[in-house]
C-alpha cells in the first residue's frame, strides 16, 4: 500500500494507492463518523463491474449504501445528469454528513464531486477512480464540475474530498485504449516537473504499457506525487497549479472539434502537448531534440500527436472560450526544459496559428 499525502491550509487528505485495497477502504468507512446513508455514483459500464463489491464494502462497514448510475461517456457530465442525482439523494434522505462516492472514470468524479460540493451546500465525498486517467489526474486536486455547450468544465468548484483510494486492480478491465489516454496525463507530469520521471518513462515504455506491477505503481504513485505536491502550493490555480494545464488549451479545443467523441481527453492532450511544445520551440524556449524527445514518447505510448477533423480557424477562436483565457489573453503553458514549465501570456498568434497547423492532419 502506498500512501500520498496532499498537504492543504485546510482539508488536507490522503490518496491511498494499492492492489485490493478492500479492507482499507472497509476500515477507512468504519472510523470516519459519516451518516448512516451513503450513495454511491457510477457509469453504466463500470457499474456492471465493480458496484456490487463496492456496496458490500460499504454496508460491511455499517453504512445504508446504494448506487446511482449515470449512462457512460462525456455527454453525461452535465447539468441534467447532476439534476438527477440531486433527485436521488434527496429521495433517499441523504444528509449533510453522508457520504457520496464517486465510482468511475473522470466524468463520474467530476459531476458526482460536483454534486457533493453543491448539495446541502457541501456534504463529504470520497474519490474511488477506476481508469487510469482518472487515478492519475482528475481525482486529485479537488476539482469538479460539468460542461456547458459553448465550454468544457466552466460550471463547478475546487472542493476536495475526503480521501482517494487508487485500486490499481481496476485497471485489468480497462480497453488498452484507455490504458493509453490515462498515460498522456503521466507524460504531461514528467515534462512539466521532473525530467528523471519522463526519462524513467522514455526507458520503461513496454513494461508500462504491459502494466508491469512496480512499473505501473511507480508511474501512478510519482504522478500523484507531483500533482500533490503542486495543488498544495496552489491550491486554486492562482500560480504554479497552471503548469498541469500543459497540452490543455489546444486539447479542449480539438475535443470540442471532434464533438468529444473522435478523441478522448488523454488523446487530446497528447496533441495538444505537441502542439504547445512547438509554441515552445518556436519561442526559443526549447529545441529540436526536446520537442522530437516528447513526440517520440508519446508515439511510443500509442498516443496520437496529430488530429483529424480540426481547422486552425476553429481553434483559435475555441482557446478563447476556455476557461484559463483571462481579458482575452490566453494562459499558455510551455516548456522551457523537459521538465520544467513556464506560463506566458506573449505568443504571437501567428506562432500559435503555424503550431496549430502542425498539428492537424
Amino acid at each position: 500500500m502506498g500512501e500520498v499525502k496532499v498537504n492543504l491550509p485546510e482539508n488536507s487528505y490522503q490518496i491511498e494507492i494499492g492492489s485490493d485495497i478492500s479492507g482499507k477502504v472497509r476500515a477507512y468507512f468504519e472510523g470516519a463518523g459519516f451518516s448512516s446513508r451513503a450513495l454511491i455514483v457510477t457509469d453504466s459500464n463500470v457499474g456492471r463491474l465493480y458496484e456490487n463489491s463496492v456496496e458490500e464494502v460499504l454496508r460491511s462497514a455499517g453504512l445504508d449504501a446504494e448506487t446511482y448510475r449515470i449512462p457512460a461517456g462525456e455527454s453525461s457530465k452535465c447539468l441534467a445528469e447532476a439534476e438527477k442525482i440531486y433527485t436521488r439523494a434527496i429521495a433517499n434522505g441523504l444528509d449533510r454528513n453522508s457520504v457520496i462516492c464517486a465510482l468511475g472514470g473522470g466524468v463520474v468524479g467530476d459531476v458526482a464531486g460536483f454534486v457533493a460540493a453543491t448539495y446541502m451546500r457541501g456534504i463529504p465525498y470520497v474519490q474511488m477512480p477506476t481508469s487510469l486517467l482518472a487515478q492519475v489526474d482528475s481525482s486529485v486536486g479537488g476539482k469538479v464540475a460539468v460542461n456547458h455547450s459553448l465550454g468544457k468544465n466552466m460550471i463547478g468548484a475546487f472542493y476536495q474530498p475526503k480521501r482517494v483510494f487508487i485500486d490499481l486492480a481496476f485497471l485489468a478491465t480497462l480497453p488498452p485504449r484507455e490504458i493509453y489516454t490515462g498515460l498522456g496525463e503521466i507524460v504531461k507530469y514528467g515534462a512539466i516537473f521532473d525530467a528523471d520521471f519522463f526519462a524513467y518513462m522514455e526507458a520503461h515504455g513496454p513494461e508500462i504499457l504491459a502494466l508491469g506491477p512496480e512499473a505501473l505503481e511507480h508511474v501512478v504513485r510519482r504522478s500523484c506525487e507531483i500533482k500533490a505536491e503542486v495543488v498544495g502550493q496552489d491550491e486554486r490555480e492562482n500560480g504554479l497549479r497552471r503548469i498541469l494545464n500543459f497540452g490543455h488549451t489546444m486539447g479542449h479545443a480539438i475535443e470540442k472539434e471532434t464533438k468529444y467523441v473522435r478523441y478522448n481527453h488523454g488523446e487530446a492532450v497528447a496533441i495538444g502537448m505537441a502542439g504547445a511544445a512547438y509554441i515552445s520551440e518556436e519561442l526559443g524556449l526549447i529545441n529540436d531534440t526536446a520537442v522530437a524527445r516528447l513526440l517520440c514518447l508519446l508515439e511510443a505510448l500509442h498516443l496520437p500527436t496529430r488530429a483529424k477533423g480540426c481547422t486552425v480557424d476553429a481553434m483559435y477562436a475555441d482557446i478563447f472560450h476556455d476557461k484559463k483565457t483571462v481579458n482575452g489573453r490566453v494562459n499558455w503553458v510551455l516548456l522551457d526544459a523537459l521538465g520544467h514549465a513556464v506560463v506566458r501570456q506573449d505568443v504571437p498568434e501567428e506562432i500559435v496559428r503555424r503550431s496549430m497547423a502542425r498539428i492537424l492532419e
